[in-house]
């Protein structure tokens, strides 16, 4: 009846539904241009190795020489590294936008610590990232809320022990040495973590990491948007990659010298000696140097052949991929000096005890 039905169609709608069309052409854009940019994304990682080796091939530089290597180092690193921060930090801001700082911290701080370092150690393994590849998911866990310690327990893991790491260990020196290796890897990643975690150190990130922790998403109040996801993950990408991109390009520029300019052979003169103070000194050797652990098994094979103790290649090894003086540059955006000595510290112990305990199992 026109009692019951004549209602003006504006009563009782809200000012959404009226521009319900509008908001869905607006939506469907951003979505759009969104997948737009991971699939350039995605053209642009697919492609990095043949472009580096194209870019470098056009400098005035003798192929395989020090400077040629370093220079295509660089060239294929640093694109690396920024497009895997940008995704990662986008992907967090989208993951924020589900969960508060608070949530996610009541999700895994407390009873729970441990079992986030375990799980943040496994996903690690899986990932085959070298230490400044990982400083992004560190960087993105780290804004998300997520326990330092937990953090730091993927970023010991992910470079230290990976599927090619152990490939080339099995091929190497056996099952025992790569089963070993897994195992005190591991163990170093969680327990760090966890002793990380236990020392509450959240006062000595960066001002404008804690800001970031503890600050709510700008988000508009009521239901939120698919469309207001998609613009916190890139206000999140505006934010931490625009504060940290010319630290890594820093800290990949001096991966890319050491990487370029210090020779093998230096290494197995140097470390070719079974003394005791052979582990110590190689961990302290290989904190300045940056390899993934793809590229530090040649050197371990020619320290190995020159008669370096096992215990001894393998402490270099770790403090190589996990502790190298590039993440630390990038990192010092992120964590104050007090905290990168802490991990510092801690992580090298663990590789300390890794090396003399092999050094007693392989003789």
């Amino acid at each position: 009846m026109a009692a019951d039905g004549g209602q003006p169609p504006s009563e009782g709608m809200s000012t959404t539904d009226l521009d319900s069309g509008p908001d869905r052409r607006r939506a469907g854009l951003w979505f759009a241009g969104t997948g737009a940019a991971l699939a350039a994304w995605g053209f642009a990682y697919a492609w990095l190795v043949p472009f580096s080796e194209w870019a470098a091939g056009l400098l005035p530089l003798e192929p395989g020489s020090h400077a040629h290597e370093a220079v295509k180092f660089f060239i294929y690193d640093t694109p690396k590294v920024l497009l895997l921060l940008t995704l990662v930090v986008f992907a967090m801001g989208v993951v924020r936008s589900f969960f508060s700082p608070e949530r996610t911290r009541a999700l895994l701080a407390g009873r729970r610590e441990g079992i986030g370092n375990v799980a943040a150690a496994g996903l690690g393994v899986v990932t085959p990232f070298c230490s400044c590849s990982a400083v992004p998911l560190f960087i993105g866990f780290v804004s998300a809320g997520v326990p330092l310690g937990v953090t730091f327990s993927f970023l010991i893991a992910a470079p230290m022990v990976n599927e090619i790491a152990l490939g080339l260990l099995f091929a190497l020196l056996g099952w025992k040495v790569a089963l070993t290796y897994l195992a005190f890897g591991l163990g170093i990643a969680i327990v760090a973590g966890w002793v990380i975690g236990r020392l509450k150190l959240e006062p000595w990130l960066e001002d404008w990491v804690r800001n970031v922790r503890a600050g709510a998403l700008d988000l508009p109040e009521g239901a939120v948007t698919p469309l207001d996801r998609l613009k916190a993950g890139l206000e999140a990408v505006k934010d931490i990659v625009g504060r940290v991109w010319m630290w890594i390009i820093a800290g990949i520029a001096a991966g890319a010298f050491i990487h370029g300019y210090v020779p093998s052979d230096l290494l197995a003169s140097i470390m070719g000696k079974d003394a005791w103070w052979s582990v110590p000194a190689a961990v302290l050797l290989g904190i300045p140097m940056y390899s993934n652990a793809a590229g530090i098994i040649p050197v371990v094979e020619a320290l190995l052949g020159k008669g370096a103790a096992l215990g001894t290649v393998l402490a270099f090894m770790m403090s190589v991929i996990a502790l190298s003086l590039p993440e630390m540059i990038i990192l010092r955006k992120v964590l104050s000096l007090k905290l990168i000595a802490v991990f510092v510290a801690v992580v090298g112990l663990g590789i300390l005890a890794v090396g003399f305990l092999f050094n007693l199992l392989f003789v």
